[in-house]
Parts: structure tokens; sequence; C-alpha cells
């Protein structure tokens, strides 16, 4: 049951959801995920603004994919509405891939992970756990994939 709901709670990291409030031009969130052990592939991230869609297969606000490069990959969010509270949920894809692959139990198969490194239970972390207040400007948050 765990393993099920962080793979529909990765997964949606996949997909890339519409602008759900107005954006602002200048306002950027920078996610640096670090501790990638190669430079194949990808990161697909997911931004969620609320507890309510928080990590929730296509209620992303926004989702951007990143090249890897040296084991870090940076997820930018451009034109981000502020003041707001924001979390990220990514996972590392290999190239062409857009969904995270995962066991027969649904444990995920690929390296993922939250924002504030906030970790797995019996489900995925809270928002409030992988939540930060965004006031506007341009910010870069640290974040690390956990590998499976």
């Amino acid at each position: 049951m765990r393993s099920r709901i962080v793979t529909a709670a990765l997964v949606i990291a996949a997909g890339f959801g519409a602008i759900a409030a107005q954006a602002q031009q200048g306002n950027t969130i920078s996610v640096v995920v670090s501790g990638i052990k190669d430079n194949t592939g990808s990161i697909r991230c997911g931004l969620f603004n609320s507890a309510d869609t928080f990590p929730k297969d296509g209620k992303e606000m926004m989702g951007v994919e990143a090249p890897i490069a040296n084991g870090q990959a940076t997820c930018t969010f451009n034109n981000v509405p502020a003041p707001a509270t924001y979390a990220v949920a990514y996972f590392k894809a290999a190239p062409g891939q857009t969904k995270m692959k995962t066991g027969m139990f649904g444990m995920p198969q690929d390296p993922y992970g939250f924002s504030r490194n906030a970790t797995i239970g019996m489900g995925p972390p809270s928002f409030n756990s992988a939540a930060y207040a965004y006031s506007g400007g341009a910010v870069t948050f640290p974040a690390a994939i956990t590998y499976p």
C-alpha cells in the first residue's frame, strides 16, 4: 500500500499540468537535485501549491524536466505566483521515459524525492513537510535523490 501511494505521488511529476494561478514574471523557483549516481536521463519535477493537490497525479501546478550533469539537475519553475507555499515531487527518468517504473507491488524502481528532503512513511510525505514559503523573486531550494 505504502509503495503504491509513493509511486502515484511520483508519477505525477511525469505529467506537465497547466498553471493553476496567474503567473508573475521574474518569479523563479529552482530546485537543485543532488546525489544522482549517473548523468543519463533527466529529472522530472512537479510543483504543487496546496495540500489538497500534493502529490496527486495530474494536480501539479507546473511541471518541468531537467537534464542531469555532474550528478545533479536543476528544475526551474518560471513565472511562479507569489506569495504562496509550494512543494515539489521529482523522479529520475531514463531517456524518453515519462512515467515512473514500479515493481510488482508498486515499489518505485526509479530514484525519487520531495522538496525539503521530506521522507515517506506509510505513503508520501505531507504537503507541510515538503513545502517552502515563497515570497517572490528568484530562490533556490536544495534537494537530494533517494534510490530505491
